[in-house]
């Protein structure tokens, strides 16, 4: 729920209205601002909420919302509100009732039915450790003005900020002259007037290869996402310590039982997380794409409440034939919704889809390039004027029981890592080759998986994994720079960001087990997770998460690596946990995506807009890459040599963020 903005340091209070105004989206149902000076101008702290109600809808929710209790220390009246605690949080905290009945026994007494009061006595009380106690969904400010009691580090007139373990809530923000800025989108840092709109050459070249930037990387150099997990302590405008409260559990010992047992178990703790992530004062309603993960969510919505028939929601498009080598969802949404008694609302999509495009980049604060998030947008859209307030999405499936293409070549790989190095390395000469269009076979899905998968065989193993993940070769991307952007680049590790990553990994050694840990803290978090939650939020509907539940993580993690990918079935054990509620064929379909025909819409709807983006002039006045690189690209990507959709498209949307958050003034309007 919610969206939330802040300052602290030394900036005019005037600053925080613009703020929050640009995410009035995140919150149709109200707006609240607060104004702190716990030790004169230079130490002013400003926090903005604006509001979704979702768990008590009076006004005992508002926000941002102090606390006076005896108990806490903490006296946030009118007469001294400096010398309290206050908070503004988007989130929920799934386990807020037996945190709440914990609180109530050690005397702390509440005045709503709130989750976020919550954190205001569970913080008096543990400080900044309170953190490590919360399963839910978050991004939090919390000002500590009380003259003392303090732990953690923390002292008065300081601010913790944190975001969930797995980042399903975004967070960023800009250490400027005056101070330090926050916010749940760009927009709020950058209608300050104070956040430069430098582009970070890094970020536009991982854009290239991954298709998003890495935390804490993003677009702008000066500006960053707190990383899932972290969390912030802010004083006097600046940060003081930043430390990891959570990260995934991985390197734990292998939980026992046979199979059997484990999909047993495993499906009691998918029920338990759907029954946690279903409480709410609204309706509660479901994505259902006829994939493995939105239809288990859906068939424990069912189990948990029975008498509750959800309304689900799914994408269709026209012809119901397969997009691009995947085979179609819609006619297994169908299957699953009447197997399940629910109600499916079918949004069909029409080839002008793509022209939601620009209005899609701008709720993404960033230019990350993959056209399912239009599907996303619209679903929420239409959720919203059905009166639906809260999407239950099978997001993390797949990253947490293991359900990509590249699991499968991963686990694959012990067929071939035996070869002598120049073995390996003949082997991914001739797959980049072929990549870069030596067979002129690109435009066949086959052929393009088979040369991803060897391309960079001659890799070490954590720089290899990283590899799984781009979607051009590094002598593709760096063809396409200029001079200067080349010079700008050329000394950037591609992989670095994320074998860094894996470098702190607790104790994992499994090349499966790491894999996920690399999908939750990068493609999950910096891509899915992202526009999960920003294409739900522009339409005030919140989307939840249930298979990244905290307790569901920790289970799943302790689950033998080859009961999640055996041999070519992937999601074997989580496949095999939903027998007893899905049918056979729902279960064992083929793998696809929610995608859209992308390299279709390139050469028909896309192609003015390609034409214009990456014209020469375009191209020219960025300085970035080289017009007539770019039309080669274009053009053998027309022939089909090479298989170039992914990286033109993100041109494209790297040049039209630039031209709605560089070029445009500053973005305080909602999108049209």
């Amino acid at each position: 729920m919610c969206g939330i903005a802040g300052f602290c340091g030394r900036f005019d209070p005037d600053v925080l209205g613009g703020m929050i105004s640009c995410v009035a989206h995140r919150g149709p149902d109200g707006e609240g601002r607060r104004i702190l000076e716990p030790g004169g101008e230079r130490r002013r702290v400003g926090l903005a909420h604006r509001r979704l109600s979702i768990i008590d809808l009076s006004d005992d929710g508002a926000q941002p919302m102090g606390v006076t209790c005896d108990r806490c220390g903490s006296d946030a009246r009118a007469g001294n509100p400096h010398a309290g605690l206050w908070l503004t949080y988007n989130g929920e905290i799934y386990n807020f009732p037996e945190l709440r009945r914990d609180l109530e026994s050690r005397g702390h007494r509440f005045h709503s039915r709130t989750d976020s009061e919550v954190l205001l006595h569970l913080y008096a009380d543990e400080g900044p450790a309170m953190l490590e106690r919360l399963n839910g969904i978050f991004a939090l400010a919390l000002y500590d003005g009380r003259p003392s009691g303090q732990r953690g580090g923390m002292r008065p007139g300081d601010v913790l900020v944190a975001r969930d373990g797995l980042g399903v809530k975004p967070l960023y923000y800009a250490q400027v002259a005056d101070g330090l800025l926050f916010g749940s989108e760009i927009k709020s840092l950058l209608a300050t007037g104070l956040v430069s709109r430098d582009l970070d050459p890094a970020a536009i070249h991982y854009h290239l290869a991954y298709l998003w930037a890495p935390a804490p990387t993003t677009i702008l150099s000066g500006v960053r996402k707190l990383r899932p997990g972290f969390a912030l302590i802010v004083r006097d405008g600046a940060i003081e310590r930043e430390w990891c409260h959570y990260d995934l559990p991985y390197g734990r010992e292998r939980m026992g039982g046979t199979e059997e047992e484990v999909a047993r178990d495993l499906a009691r703790e998918v029920e338990a997380a759907v029954d946690r992530q279903m409480v709410a004062d609204v309706p509660v309603g479901a994505f259902l794409s006829g994939g493995l993960d939105s239809s288990a969510v859906v068939a424990m919505m069912r189990r948990v409440r029975p008498d509750y028939r959800p309304r689900c929601y799914s994408i269709g498009f026209r012809g119901d034939g397969e997009v691009e080598g995947n085979p179609a969802d819609l006619p297994y949404a169908r299957r699953v919704a009447k197997h399940l008694d629910v109600d499916l609302c079918v949004l069909e999509i029409e080839a002008d889809a793509i022209g939601h495009l620009e209005r899609m980049l701008y709720q993404l604060d960033e230019p990350q390039a993959d056209p399912a998030p239009i599907n996303a947008l619209l679903i929420a859209e239409r959720a919203r004027a059905d009166g639906t307030k809260v999407l239950l999405s099978g997001a993390g499936g797949d990253d947490l029981f293991s359900g990509y293409r590249r699991h499968y070549a991963l686990r694959m790989e012990r067929a071939w890592s035996w070869l002598p190095g120049p073995v390996r390395g003949g082997l991914a000469a001739g797959a980049r080759w072929a990549a870069e269009g030596g067979m002129g076979m690109m435009d066949r899905p086959a052929a393009r998986r088979a040369a991803k998968a060897f391309a960079y065989a001659d890799l070490d193993t954590d720089r290899r994994m990283a590899s799984y993940f781009w979607w051009s070769g590094e002598a593709v991307r760096r063809e396409l720079y200029t001079p200067a952007f080349a010079a700008a680049t050329r000394h950037l590790d591609t992989a670095a960001p994320l074998v860094e990553t894996l470098a702190r990994i607790p104790g994992e050694r499994d090349p499966l087990n790491r894999m996920l840990y690399l999908e939750a803290k990068h493609f999950l978090a910096d891509h899915n997770l992202n526009y999960t939650d920003k294409t739900g939020m522009s339409a005030g509907v919140e989307t939840r998460v249930p298979l990244l539940d905290r307790e569901l993580i920790d289970f799943a993690t302790r689950i033998p690596p080859e009961m999640k990918q055996r041999g070519r079935v992937g999601k074997s054990i989580f496949k095999k946990s939903m027998e007893p509620f899905l049918p056979h064929d729902v279960i064992y379909r083929p793998k696809t995506g929610f995608g859209a025909p992308l390299r279709g819409w390139l050469h028909g709807e896309l192609r003015d807009m390609r034409d214009d983006t990456l014209s020469a002039a375009s191209l020219s006045r960025r300085g970035w890459f080289e017009p007539a690189a770019v039309a080669r690209l274009l053009e053998r990507d027309r022939r089909g040599e090479v298989d170039a959709a992914y990286t033109i498209f993100s041109l494209m949307c790297i040049e039209l963020w630039c031209r709605m958050f560089v070029d445009a003034p500053l973005p305080v309007r909602a999108a049209a």
